[in-house]
């Protein structure tokens, strides 16, 4: 693992939950502060790869020039790349690593420390089939495993799952907020609205139903619920409100992609 911030630490953490034995991963980090019992920590690359070696590129992308001039007189024909650097294209990674048929790209979010993450995942023909499985393996322990069949979907992707978990955190608050400002308490609004939206997202996953129509189950004609939501669907405004949210990150991510 090349870098393990809060991401990639966040993806060892629960593999190493799953049993991966931690004698089988090394962190190269320059700080070389551990990151758990058993992970071997350096600050420096190593001398080869073992055969069959997968390296996780998890540093920050515009590291990756430096980054891609260490490791590639290290790669071997079997060595293969994870990538999960933002607006980093499968061909820039092949462009820079000796590693032209074994490159995959994933996008993960933060829950996957829990097991209950989604992670975007792309590659293309020239990847052969058991690089795609070893990726796909590697992923599945950490939630849902989503394959990209166009990687010019890689950024809109990535501004739904990737980000989606900093603006439900936001939402989170809001509603704890919105509960302050009626008159709710401060740390019950924030205890409340938490439960609230943990256990509605559980009863989302395990319904056969949609969100859309679980929402106008719970709403009964007149009631307080529909009043509320009346408020939300007005001229589309949550709709358009998350639309330009995601857009804005999605245009974030193209423009790193082109380095500005």
């Amino acid at each position: 693992m090349v870098g393990c911030g809060n991401m990639a630490g966040q993806m060892l953490s629960r593999w190493l939950d799953c049993g991966l034995d931690p004698a089988r991963v090394t962190v190269l980090r320059p700080s070389g502060a551990a990151v758990a019992d058993g992970v071997a920590v350096v600050t420096d690359y190593p001398d080869a790869f073992d055969a069959g070696t997968t390296v996780l590129l998890g540093m920050k992308p515009y590291q990756m020039a430096d980054v891609a001039a260490r490791l590639a007189p290290l790669c071997r024909p079997d060595t293969a790349i994870l990538s999960i650097l933002a607006g980093t294209s499968l061909d820039s990674l092949r462009g820079l690593l000796p590693v032209p048929h074994a490159v995959v790209r994933a996008m993960p979010n933060l829950p996957v420390g829990l097991g209950e993450g989604v992670t975007a995942l792309f590659t293309d023909a020239a990847t052969p089939a058991h690089v795609r499985a070893q990726a796909e393996a590697l992923i599945r322990p950490l939630g849902l495993a989503e394959w990209i069949g166009d990687e010019a979907l890689f950024n809109r992707v990535t501004a739904l799952s990737g980000c989606g978990p900093a603006f439900l955190f936001r939402f989170v608050d809001a509603l704890a907020r919105a509960g302050e400002a009626i008159g709710i308490p401060a740390d019950q609004a924030a205890r409340m609205a938490l439960a609230t939206v943990a256990g509605s997202a559980q009863m989302a996953v395990r319904a056969q139903a949609s969100p859309a129509t679980l929402a106008d189950r719970v709403a009964s004609p007149g009631g307080m619920t529909r009043e509320g939501l009346n408020i939300l669907d007005a001229d589309d405004r949550l709709l358009t409100l998350l639309t330009d949210t995601l857009a804005a990150a999605r245009d974030r991510g193209e423009a790193m992609a082109r380095g500005d």
